[in-house]
């Protein structure tokens, strides 16, 4: 007689159990002892790699015709292991450091003035709310002296360096327009360093106006609302966004300028090694949905300003105009290394615009080169040339501009630069104004 068939089960469940665990422990125990194994074959390449550079560092610092400094061949050895993974990654050292914390911080630390070109010393105008106008400096005055040093035994970069020492008041023998000499006592602070430089009503009866993104860091998105609201209290009802010549830096604050246009959906998909993520745009921060907007761009527009004309582009909330951008579709993340001492620009991922299109530019693929305009304006060597040469600059702050227009009238000088002839703001007030594109002499791509 057989056993009941539900008694069947007990017996071969404890068996099966007893058998399960036993399996159990020695698969664990193989795993372990594997990634021991694979943990020890790790180390021992390391080592051995290390030891690698330690023998060429040292066969260098012994035989070289010339004394190297040690931490010289290190830096130079840590920038070539990230020099060959793309065109990207890079390895930047002590000295380097203060210029990249300044790109992407949008700081510096300084006085907070413009100097005019070619007159040493001479200040165009001082940044609102800098340590210099704080401490009395004012259009049109001359640092003669610093701490006892004639300016003319200093050269500019001599003077930069004074002007710029850390935790140490400077004193000052100035000169002003009139020939009045004075003493200025200052410390040098926390400057912002524009990357919103340019701003300004294009057609005040139309109210279209004009704002520049040079860059983008961490303070872009405070200075864009800025520039907004300083261009709405005159009255603006259309914006031309300038993102000629801008080569990318922080990824959000370009997301975040986007959001202001666009209410609702993808504003960027990012891909790394292991997944995709979108970014959803926030209706809350969609302040300027519905204005009408053109956006500049050109073979010099890269990375995250490809993100911002992409998105824009893809939700048909603006037009472009220009030419191709320069195709750099990849993010890059800042990490610092060893105590602060170093930081590493490692590229960690690819994005997209909103509709998936592919931004990077790949070499024979005519297809994806950065983000095509909705109307091409070519522009020549020329006139890039005098383009760039103003857009790399100033323009003063409203505070500075009747004292300068007075210095101009007094020396007969021109002080403003201004604005060169420009075919493609020529476009854009054509498409904001409504008027005929074929007048204008513009081909359509």
């Amino acid at each position: 007689m057989s056993l009941p068939r539900r008694l069947e089960p007990a017996g071969l469940q404890q068996e099966t159990r007893g058998a399960g665990h036993a399996l159990f422990v020695l698969g664990l125990a193989a795993g372990l002892l594997a990634a021991l194994a694979v943990d020890r074959a790790t180390r021992f390449f390391l080592d051995r790699d290390i030891e690698l550079v330690r023998s060429v560092r040292d066969l260098a610092l012994a035989d070289f015709v010339r004394e190297v400094p040690a931490q010289k061949l290190i830096d130079d050895a840590l920038a070539g292991m990230l020099a060959g993974l793309d065109d990207h990654s890079r390895y930047f050292g002590p000295p380097e450091i203060a210029d990249l914390d300044r790109e992407t911080s949008g700081e510096f630390l300084g006085i907070g003035v413009v100097f005019r070109e070619g007159e040493l010393g001479r200040i165009l105008f001082p940044y609102p709310g800098s340590p210099a106008e704080k401490a009395g400096l004012r259009v049109g005055d001359r640092i003669v002296g610093a701490e006892g040093q004639p300016v003319e035994a200093l050269d500019a970069r001599a003077l930069r360096a004074l002007l710029h020492r850390e935790d140490a008041e400077i004193r000052l023998d100035v000169e002003s327009l009139e020939g009045d000499r004075r003493e200025v006592r200052l410390r040098p602070g926390v400057v912002l360093d524009p990357t919103v430089p340019h701003v300004r009503m294009l057609e005040p009866e139309r109210g279209i106006g004009y704002a520049c993104i040079r860059s983008f860091s961490h303070r872009t998105m405070d200075e864009f609302d800025q520039a907004v609201a300083s261009l709405q209290q005159r009255g603006l009802r259309a914006l031309v966004l300038d993102l000629r010549f801008n080569p990318g830096g922080i990824l959000d604050a370009a997301i975040s300028i986007a959001n202001r246009f666009v209410a609702a959906g993808a504003l960027v998909a990012t891909r790394t090694r292991t997944e995709t993520r979108v970014t959803e745009a926030d209706p809350k921060r969609a302040t300027l949905a519905g204005l009408p907007l053109v956006v500049l761009l050109d073979q010099d527009s890269a990375s995250a300003s490809e993100v911002l004309a992409a998105a824009l582009q893809d939700h048909a909330v603006a037009v472009l105009v220009g030419e191709p951008s320069y195709g750099k579709g990849t993010v890059q993340t800042l990490k610092r290394i060893g105590r602060a001492r170093a930081v590493v620009k490692l590229t960690t991922a690819n994005y997209c615009s909103p509709s998936l299109r592919r931004i990077e530019h790949e070499d024979g693929d005519a297809e994806h080169n950065g983000i095509a305009p909705d109307l091409w304006v070519p522009l020549t060597r020329a006139e890039r040339g005098e383009l760039l040469a103003f857009l790399r600059g100033y323009s003063p702050p409203e505070s500075a501009l009747q004292a300068l227009r007075a210095w101009e009238q007094r020396g007969g000088l021109d002080l403003i630069d201004e604005p060169p002839m420009d075919r493609q703001l020529v476009a854009a007030l054509a498409l904001l104004a409504g008027g005929n594109l074929k007048a204008h002499g513009l081909p359509l791509r």
